[in-house]
């Protein structure tokens, strides 16, 4: 029998009495037939709810969930206290044309010159900007149509490496061909609908994008889901001219963190083929980084877009509950999940946010939201708003890393903005996270549950990958007093935040606790379950989605390995703005790039001009 757990209310807990405690997570790790076979097991009757209760008991769950007293009642879905307008920004209209909100967003970016990308021969690497293939476009030097070419011809020759390594699980080049030649003719005629027109995007598989059917990365779902229609968010970057390249690769069904995909092939990490993206917005984060699109859109339930935007050295928003809307999308019922961009830079992730945002109406109406801004960035006002940032860091947690190179590169960002910017670095306390990661993943868990259900009620259960089928059998462990309880925890720890958010603006931690990690190659075939990687991958990232805050993941440098490491930025809510405007400050002091191994100039040198 279990000993009772009383937690005192919220806000009596001292935090001076509160000990960081690593986080050990106790599973197996198993790959090949070994992990066939657990599956086989933790499927079949009693034995395989003995296990699954085994070790719910030794990770604490059922301490968490079921032996303690929560004094807090539920919170179903994030409930925000009202926040104050963000300093030095510029108003956006959620219910406006995403064009003209794309144009709005132009204003607050400091002045392009061309010649710093078309004229000059820079030694160093860059990635090409939205605003390049604008130029491009609009000065004659190249079309649409002639880097679709090039993009197909990439793609095309993704898809015959052995083993499979897709970057998109569908493809029609024909139809890339057909965007490219209308968006070809809108400036030839001197009529872009926006500074968007013409870039190539991906758009992760579960997420609509018509003529493209949902699937979510299955090999089935497209028979139970005939809905080819575009998602809000889509719909909104169709508006705008963007050209939709496919759907991109990801974990299947989004239950995963490493990008492992045997229905499709395993996407691979641009900085080294061996070693995974991220998850699960795998393709999404490979085909921005390997310099095939501008940007992409991928789905945030537990860092899906902030994970492999961090291993794979390019940016990723994950925008505040409710920001973007989530209808059209596999995760639309969710209550942790959100639609965000990644993109090479902050510049081109701002783009992107300011066509997508807009929120539900009934979202609205519950949540309240304050009105979308951008920063001005080149303004005075913004550069002074950044100096006076108090930035939140709780050392313990911070440095909870499989390698100090993470901790060491992030420390020494936060050195340069306190010396250089005059940030104020400000020493926190998180309590109760390993409540927290527990509450989380009793809410997406259940949340996938219930939209899996009827598929798996008429036999499609079995056709899943071993991992989610894995993940599953968990899922189907909670009870409805486990998701109580987790609400519960919810707005405990939504409490705790809040009050850490009365003394900093923004807290920062590392974005992932490792760098990416190798794919085992008995793991092509059948999957992995590591959840001893997937607790170093989600360490940081967990908090954001369970209380729906903003938070976004910028490239600082690399590890020993030359790994990418990200530096994540988690606001108030509402907060795009704040954290926009010093992951732009950051990745100004980190410099220069490197190159991805995998990396594709889809532009060509050869329409440079002389």
């Amino acid at each position: 029998m279990g000993k009772k757990r009383v937690m005192i209310p919220a806000e009596e807990l001292d935090l001076s009495t509160v000990k960081y405690e690593p986080e050990v997570i106790d599973a197996p790790h198993l790959t090949g037939l070994t992990f066939r076979l657990f599956v086989k097991i933790l499927e079949a009757p009693l034995i395989g709810p003995a296990i699954i209760s085994y070790l719910q008991k030794k990770n604490r769950m059922v301490e968490f969930l079921r032996c303690t007293v929560i004094p807090e009642p539920p919170m179903y879905k994030p409930e925000f206290p009202p926040q104050d307008p963000e300093p030095g920004t510029i108003l956006l209209d959620e219910d406006g044309n995403p064009e003209d909100r794309v144009e709005l967003a132009l204003q607050c970016l400091p002045d392009y010159a061309p010649a710093n990308s078309w004229i000059e021969d820079l030694s160093e690497f860059r990635y090409w900007k939205i605003r390049d293939y604008a130029y491009g476009y609009r000065s004659k030097l190249v079309t649409p149509s002639m880097v679709a070419e090039r993009v197909i011809t990439v793609i095309e020759e993704f898809s015959h490496k052995k083993p499979p390594a897709p970057l998109l699980v569908s493809f029609d080049a024909e139809e890339v061909r057909k965007q490219a030649a209308a968006s070809t003719r809108r400036f030839e005629e001197g009529k872009p609908l926006s500074m968007l027109d013409g870039i190539f995007m991906a758009i992760k598989d579960d997420i609509g994008c018509h003529p493209h059917i949902m699937k979510g990365a299955t090999t089935w779902k497209d028979e139970t889901n005939s809905n080819n229609e575009d998602a809000v968010c889509v719909s909104r970057l169709r508006s705008c001219g963007v050209i939709f390249v496919g759907k991109a690769n990801m974990h299947e069904l989004g239950m995963g963190t490493t990008g492992n995909n045997p229905n499709y092939g395993t996407t691979r990490n641009p900085h080294a083929p061996e070693r995974y993206t991220g998850g699960s917005s795998s393709g999404p984060a490979a085909i921005v980084a390997s310099g095939i699109c501008s940007a992409a859109l991928g789905t945030d339930g537990g860092g899906s877009v902030r994970i492999p935007s961090s291993l794979c050295g390019v940016v990723g928003l994950k925008t505040t509950y409710g920001r973007t809307s989530l209808r059209g999308s596999l995760c639309e019922s969710g209550t942790v999940e959100i639609i965000g961009p990644i993109a090479s830079s902050v510049e081109d992730v701002t783009l992107v946010y300011a066509a997508i945002l807009g929120s539900y109406p009934m979202d609205r109406n519950i949540l309240k939201p304050s009105p979308p801004c951008l920063p001005n960035f080149p303004s005075l006002d913004s550069l002074n708003a950044v100096g006076s940032l108090r930035l939140g860091k709780y050392t313990p947690w911070f440095n909870d890393v499989h390698s100090t190179d993470i901790s060491d590169k992030c420390e020494d960002i936060l050195n340069q903005l306190s010396k250089t910017h005059g940030c104020e670095v400000v020493e926190i306390v998180i309590p109760e996270l390993h409540e927290m990661r527990t509450a989380h993943l009793v809410s997406i868990g259940s949340a996938m549950l219930n939209g899996l259900n009827p598929d798996c009620e008429n036999g499609k259960g079995t056709e899943l990958n071993y991992d989610s089928r894995t993940s599953m059998a968990l899922f189907r462990s909670f009870t409805a007093s486990d998701y109580v309880a987790a609400q519960c925890l919810r707005r405990r720890i939504m409490y705790h935040h809040m009050e850490i958010f009365k003394r900093v603006d923004i807290i920062v931690t590392p974005t992932t606790g490792m760098t990416a990690p190798k794919i085992p190659p008995s793991a092509l075939k059948y999957g992995e379950t590591n959840l001893q990687v997937t607790g170093y991958l989600m360490r940081f990232v967990i908090a954001a989605n369970l209380l729906g805050l903003p938070a976004i993941s910028v490239p600082i440098g690399y590890d020993k390995q030359g790994l990418p490491i990200g530096l994540q930025l988690m606001g108030r809510p509402w907060g795009e703005a704040s954290i926009l405007r010093l992951a732009s400050v950051v990745e100004e002091l980190c410099g220069s790039k490197k190159q991805p191994a995998s990396f594709y100039d889809v532009l060509e040198d050869k329409l440079k001009p002389a």
